[in-house]
């Protein structure tokens, strides 16, 4: 399944957000997080070195996938910053629902920022990734909205990120080769 010119994205396993909307919170994994990882580890390529978002749930999932492996934190791949809206009970967010996702791409919560501005950070670090892979897939755990970002940036549309879905402990693969654009592998991936 795994090819040595593979970039792995992996999003974080389910998190104890007690129906929060958490960015920038930092948080556990849920308890039933465990029995999910044991399935998924089992499938994945042996690797020394993770990639990882700082946010605890990431490095408690990289850990508990690859125990042996060196994590490695890259503070770009956090997930978006919702500024105010960040820790809000879900029924306290606004709903988006009227707008296009180009409207939602610019859209910055108070004290964070928007979609677009995900993309423009998370977007070197991407592609400095991608151009790792040669010997060995790469693998970074993160989340959700930086999945997203790497999609946009394949499609060369921040808009276009936003149609998909990415579920807690999925895999995104994207195939890499020097010069050549990155293309999608496979998008928000689960063991049945």
């Amino acid at each position: 399944m795994f090819s040595s010119t593979d970039l792995v994205l992996i999003r974080h396993a389910d998190a104890d957000t007690q129906g929060r909307l958490c960015g920038r919170t930092d948080v556990g994994l849920a308890d039933a997080a465990t029995n999910a990882m044991a399935g998924l580890a089992r499938l994945l390529p042996s690797v020394d070195e993770i990639w990882s978002s700082p946010a605890l749930r990431c490095r408690l999932t990289a850990s508990q996938l690859w125990p042996k492996a060196r994590l490695r934190e890259d503070e770009r791949l956090r997930e978006q910053d919702f500024g105010a809206w960040d820790g809000r009970a879900h029924e306290d967010i606004p709903d988006l629902g009227d707008l296009s996702r180009a409207e939602i791409v610019s859209l910055r919560p108070e004290g964070g920022e928007s979609f677009g501005d995900l993309c423009d950070r998370a977007g070197p670090a991407l592609r400095a990734l991608a151009e790792m892979t040669e010997a060995s897939p790469i693998v970074a755990i993160t989340h959700a909205g930086v999945v997203r970002a790497a999609l946009s940036l394949v499609l060369n549309e921040a808009a276009a990120g936003l149609a998909f879905e990415i579920h807690p402990l999925s895999i995104t693969r994207f195939r890499c080769a020097r010069g050549a654009p990155l293309s999608v592998a496979e998008v928000n991936w689960r063991p049945a």
